[in-house]
């Protein structure tokens, strides 16, 4: 019998250390390396056809890191496997037209999205799959193991132990899958201390899962991705969340959710402590939320409505207003938010009985995409989200609510009784430079064909959605009970599009006799009330205000 290397993964590890520190001589000392010696180390760990996770998060980016692996020579390196959750930078698809990289397994491209689906469909990129983040994180566990990782922290120790600060986001899940696999974690940091006479505010990636750590030339960067001007809200959007609280929010009894990005979810949140005020619904709607710590939301906070804010991250300037209402957001002793993606991604699939957002694209079955001709953006966390989990057991008003409505008449195994998460997909009828939100196939289909994806990219399916919020109105989708129905409730709902104008009329005012498609008149909402006034900030200094002046706006927010 042939006796088999139980090793190999130690084995490999040590041989990259070594080859680190025979790199770097003395510009490694312990775990620290000095910044100019960042390419030699790189060249020293990774080798060619790795898998590597590059922090690329929603927020925080080890963008020193990245700058550096665009660097390497590709004769050294090169077909690297790169699985990470956001393509935010440049340098992130710039490793794959120099040939640093070759295959990618990614979440979320945002900003660089247009050159994405370029590289894609030339061939320049291997697109393996479009995940959700907690489908991704969980992979890193499974068969995408990184075998280097390469994250960004706010401080690290004479150790190397890290100090991750608000935006900690997918650092524990990327540090635990690489430290316990054998591979190797880099991270650039924006401080140093000794441990001794300056110390951690609190540890939050021990030292033995670090190999080493270098400080950056400057702090990595954030994006603000979540902040919102409510000056640029419009009264469309205000008319939206009115449908929205009094419509679905109210007619629930929804106490736990998740807002997506956007101008039309901040209109809720700033209409919380005024329209729904009015309605008298304090207490009785979102009190407990997965959600980034939204600037929008600090007018509903300081009103009494907000009992707990789990976060995805952080958002520049909150800093303050968080250390101040510890009660709201989870903090640790030191004062400081502690953000967890993975945990908050697994708290919106499980503990949330709502997601609202919105989509590029949605088809006549509901099927929505952010992947379209020309931008492939990836889905994020929405597919999670926007899901109903159907492995929930425990019960909440809006979740047996939801699920009675989806059953009901039904027989069978599609009538045994159980909840369903209410997911809802607010969009306005047509999006910027007047593209339809709406349509007949979704293009999501031409790009299978251009990629060789073995399915086509669709953010949320239609089966999960229950709601389709427009400035027309809603289509309750849980009430329809044939494909016709459901797609004529979202003809319906559609507006001015191809898609709208191709409604059955009269099948359509069938559907709103049995409130399956109401209009803002059906819930006694006036449109002519909807207007900025209602709004409990108006302006990126009224939320200023609002907090007692700890929150502090990114520059580019200020106007004043």
């Amino acid at each position: 019998m042939t006796t088999r290397d139980w090793n190999t993964r130690a084995d490999n590890r040590a041989a990259r250390l070594a080859r680190a520190a025979q790199a770097l001589g003395p510009q490694l000392r312990g775990k620290l390396a000095q910044a100019e010696a960042i390419g030699a180390l790189l060249e020293a760990v990774i080798e060619p056809f790795d898998r590597v996770c590059l922090e690329g998060n929603n927020q925080k980016q080890a963008d020193f890191l990245a700058k550096a692996l665009v660097q390497v020579d590709p004769a050294r390196v090169h077909d690297l496997h790169m699985v990470q959750s956001v393509l935010a930078l440049p340098e992130h698809l710039d490793i794959f037209e120099n040939g640093v990289a070759a295959k990618l397994d990614f979440s979320f491209s945002g900003p660089q999205g247009a050159r994405l689906a370029k590289l894609a469909s030339s061939g320049r990129i291997a697109i393996c799959a479009i995940h959700t983040y907690l489908e991704l994180f969980a992979r890193y566990f499974v068969d995408l193991t990184p075998q280097v990782a390469l994250v960004a922290a706010h401080a690290a120790d004479a150790q190397g132990n890290l100090y991750t600060g608000p935006n900690t986001e997918d650092t524990p899940a990327i540090a635990e899958a690489t430290a316990f696999s054998g591979g190797i974690l880099i991270a650039q940091v924006n401080e140093l201390v000794d441990g001794t006479t300056t110390k951690l505010p609190r540890i939050d990636i021990p030292a033995d899962w670090v190999s080493f750590v270098v400080k950056a030339p400057t702090p990595n960067f954030i994006e603000p991705l979540f902040t919102r001007d409510p000056a640029q809200i419009s009264e469309i959007q205000v008319l939206m969340a009115m449908m929205a609280i009094k419509g679905m929010y109210a007619e629930y009894g929804v106490q736990r959710l998740n807002h997506g990005i956007g101008f039309d979810t901040a209109a809720i949140e700033l209409l919380l402590p005024t329209y729904g005020e009015q309605l008298g619904l304090k207490g009785k709607i979102c009190q407990h939320w997965a959600l980034n710590p939204h600037p929008a939301l600090i007018p509903a906070i300081e009103a009494g409505w907000v009992q707990s804010v789990h976060s995805f991250g952080s958002e520049l300037g909150m800093e303050d207003y968080i250390r101040a209402r510890a009660d709201v957001f989870f903090t640790g002793p030191d004062g400081s938010l502690r953000s967890n993606r993975a945990f908050c991604q697994a708290a919106g699939h499980y503990a949330c009985d709502l997601f609202i957002g919105s989509t590029l694209q949605m088809d006549l079955d509901g099927n929505s995409s952010t992947a379209t001709l020309g931008r492939i953006a990836g889905f994020g966390g929405a597919p999670n989200m926007g899901a109903d989990a159907r492995g929930r057991r425990h019960a909440s008003e809006a979740w047996l609510k939801a699920g009675a409505q989806a059953r009901a008449g039904r027989t069978g195994a599609a009538g045994t009784p159980r909840g369903q998460k209410l997911v809802v997909q607010m969009v306005e009828t047509f999006r910027e430079h007047m593209q339809p939100a709406f349509v007949e196939k979704l293009d999501a289909w031409t790009l299978q064909e251009q990629t060789g994806m073995a399915l086509p990219p669709i953010m949320v399916y239609g089966d999960d959605v229950t709601h389709v919020l427009t400035e027309e109105g809603i289509a309750n989708l849980l009430l329809c009970r044939s494909d016709e129905e459901r797609a004529q409730a979202i003809r319906g709902v559609a507006g001015y599009t191809a898609v709208g104008l191709a409604r059955d009329k009269r099948m359509v005012e069938n559907l709103r006799d049995r409130k399956i498609i109401q209009r803002p008149a059906d819930l006694g909402i006036d449109p002519r009330e909807a207007t900025r006034n209602l709004l409990a900030a108006r302006s990126m200094r009224d939320l200023v205000r609002a907090s007692g002046g700890l929150y502090q706006p990114p520059k580019r927010f200020r106007n004043w």
